[in-house]
């Protein structure tokens, strides 16, 4: 709104808009009565805000609202065609790219399979999931307005290099975020997963309404995403969050950590530690329960909660469980103490597959291990959330200006 005096007249009106717009995204299809209601316009301003959105290209037309005496009234609905996005979710297996409209439906979709690929050919790769998703959605790179690619790790501000991420080829050329700008034409933005799973449970899920909060992350690595005051905090290099080398009781102190991409938090209750819990309990693989840390712990934490629900708690399983949840508050307690969250979010397919039993065994313990009693809670954000949440950070940013009546 540069350039505009506030409470002048062209102010007030984009911000009668935007209102309108909001309302529109949250509620779906509003009559112009209903629209002034909420907004508190009269009428007549309410049509002039319609009939300007509409012109804009903002609202479309979309039906009537039957079933009153009277005349149908119109109803009108945000033009899910004023503007696209796109996300996309790297790990070192694969990348997932996905388009979403400025309504937030995801209208294309992709998924690149990446194992054993070169180093060299990163920004193939993500070209190529990009333009998959993109033709997927019927669109072609120009329509897109925004672009946020979701890694381990983070992008250094200060170098423009990732970091913490060690296990993903290719991604630490200090070339890579020039090359990749030279042949996308829209803004690019690069975000750690966490965070973006973070972002999710934020805007849609667990975290809705909470402005201070830890989100705890367990699938192929253990991190976390710390908001407060309802933003992000990344830290000076990126790395706020990256807790999976934190020093702490019960695990081997490492040493050089960024070399080993290990430390102590992960070794004591990362995926890795269920496969060695697991033996040392007496408990034996089942065959097929898969090959990758998190698949062998995802089955072993699966079987644990059958068990548990079937009467066995003493068991074995339930043992496995409970020293699990042991070192998952272990790590926990420092970040409750250092933070004092309202709620710690509980994410990620080890968290999914444990429920009830696993997440209630983390409270308890966290309850004795920490001054602050913080509310544990499950992650909403179950399908792609990493992905859900790269398309929820484009559209932020994308709406306010696409939806900045003012300019």
């Amino acid at each position: 709104m540069a350039g505009n005096t506030p409470g002048t007249p062209s102010v007030l009106r984009a911000m009668n808009d935007r209102a309108a717009l909001d309302l529109l995204l949250e509620h779906g299809p509003l009559s112009r009565t209903r629209i002034g209601k909420l907004t508190g316009l009269s009428k007549p301003t309410a049509s002039q805000l319609l009939a300007r959105l509409e012109a804009a290209g903002l609202v479309v037309a979309t039906g009537t609202a039957a079933g009153r005496p009277g005349p149908n009234a119109q109803l009108y609905a945000v033009n899910a065609s004023a503007a696209h996005v796109a996300g996309l979710d790297v790990n070192s297996h694969r990348i997932v790219a996905a388009v979403a409209d400025v309504t937030g439906g995801t209208v294309g979709e992709f998924e690149l399979r990446t194992p054993g690929r070169r180093a060299d050919s990163v920004v193939r790769q993500v070209t190529e999931a990009l333009d998959g998703a993109v033709a997927d959605a019927g669109l072609t790179r120009a329509d897109l307005h925004r672009v946020v690619i979701g890694t381990p790790g983070a992008f250094d501000p200060n170098t423009g290099r990732l970091r913490y991420a060690s296990h993903l080829p290719g991604w630490h050329s200090p070339a890579l975020l020039d090359e990749l700008a030279a042949l996308l034409p829209m803004p690019v933005e690069y975000e750690n997963d966490v965070n973006l799973v973070a972002v999710a449970e934020q805007r849609s899920g667990a975290a809705r309404g909470h402005d201070d909060f830890v989100l705890l992350w367990n699938e192929e690595g253990l991190g976390a995403a710390l908001v407060i005051n309802g933003r992000l905090h990344r830290g000076f290099t990126g790395g706020a969050g990256e807790v999976g080398f934190l020093p702490v009781p019960g695990a081997p102190l490492v040493r050089q950590v960024a070399k080993a991409n290990a430390g102590g938090f992960q070794e004591l209750a990362g995926a890795q530690v269920l496969a060695r819990l697991a033996r040392e309990l007496g408990i034996e693989e089942a065959p097929g329960s898969g090959t990758t840390h998190q698949e062998i712990g995802a089955a072993l934490v699966g079987r644990a909660v059958e068990a548990v629900e079937d009467g066995e708690a003493d068991g074995p399983y339930g043992r496995l469980l409970d020293r699990f949840a042991t070192g998952l508050a272990t790590g926990l307690a420092s970040l409750v103490a250092v933070l004092d969250p309202e709620i710690v979010v509980l994410s990620g397919e080890l968290f999914s597959r444990g429920g009830e039993p696993l997440r209630a065994r983390v409270a308890a313990e966290l309850a004795e291990l920490a001054a602050s009693r913080p509310r544990l809670l499950a992650g909403d954000v179950t399908h792609r959330p990493v992905l859900r949440g790269a398309l929820e950070s484009a559209l932020a940013t994308t709406r306010d200006e696409v939806f900045d009546t003012s300019r």
